[in-house]
């Protein structure tokens, strides 16, 4: 792992991650690209790659924490009040039961697709593919957005199930999880800004844990020491700086335009990453 690569991919899941793009497969498309120019097999993949993926996704759920500090302690806040007297009216207490149990959701439904994800690694094309099908969603949520009258900026129980199923099946790279759980909250009928804040704060309890438990299953710790540790760190700040400048600029631009432009790029990239790597993979 050089430390350009590392920088060139914090930038990539910092700005992915939060973006209706899908983080994950930006990730594969980069790391198969690089492969590709430095003629490295696709199927090779060391466990430096999958601990530097990690701490990439540990750098944005970094900038997510520091730019919700205040909704964060607020809804801690309220929650442990709320159970204290029992009474969980109040809308903070509200959002953390939803949190919570959209967490469970959302393990339920990813963890069977894990395996499922890891051999997506080797398979760009068919992430391509994913992508493709993401930004057709995006297009569809709109459109439907759009011919609504009335539109909520609160979240209820059924708006966090739905939302937390979609973030479940985004546990595979191509489906972007801020694209599919903003759809599913436009198609809940909540304006753009309530969708992605919520997203953002849906997202926190899934980054955390798997950056807790993932390198205790997946990786030898033996191996750390013989990590590229300067780029792994560097990766990881340009990702936690990059998330956080993505967040606040994609929210002010949710508030006044359309998601169509991610769903034309999502397409974009989508059919790019099937083609090149359908005739590379097939020696075109």
């Amino acid at each position: 792992m050089h430390i350009l690569q590392a920088i060139i991919m914090g930038i990539v899941q910092g700005l992915s991650e939060f973006l209706p793009i899908s983080s994950s497969a930006h990730l594969v498309i980069t790391s198969n690209l690089y492969k590709v120019l430095k003629n490295i097999p696709i199927q090779e993949e060391s466990s430096q790659e999958i601990f530097i993926d990690i701490m990439l996704h540990l750098g944005t759920l970094i900038a997510v924490l520091i730019y919700f500090r205040k909704d964060i302690i607020e809804i801690i806040k309220s929650f442990i009040i709320a159970v204290k007297t029992k009474d969980f009216s109040d809308k903070n207490s509200k959002l953390a039961l939803y949190i919570m149990l959209g967490t469970v959701i959302t393990v339920v439904i990813a963890f069977p697709l894990n395996d499922a994800a890891e051999k997506l690694v080797f398979s760009p094309h068919i992430v391509g593919i994913l992508l493709i099908i993401t930004g057709g969603l995006l297009f569809s949520s709109e459109a439907y957005s759009k011919r609504l009258q009335e539109k909520s900026d609160n979240i209820d129980i059924k708006t966090s199930v739905i939302m937390a199923i979609f973030q479940g099946i985004a546990a595979l790279p191509g489906f972007s999880r801020s694209g599919l759980t903003i759809a599913s909250g436009l198609l809940c009928k909540k304006d753009r800004v309530t969708a992605a804040r919520y997203s953002f704060l849906l997202s926190i309890p899934i980054i955390l844990g798997a950056s807790m438990v993932y390198p205790l299953i997946k990786i030898d710790m033996n191996e750390f020491a013989g990590y590229n540790w300067t780029a792994i760190i560097t990766g990881t700040i340009f990702s936690a700086v990059f998330g956080y400048l993505c967040i606040k600029y994609f929210l002010k631009f949710v508030g006044r335009y359309s998601l169509a432009f991610f769903g034309y790029y999502c397409i974009i990239i989508g059919v790019f990453t099937f083609v090149f790597f359908k005739i590379y993979a097939n020696g075109g």
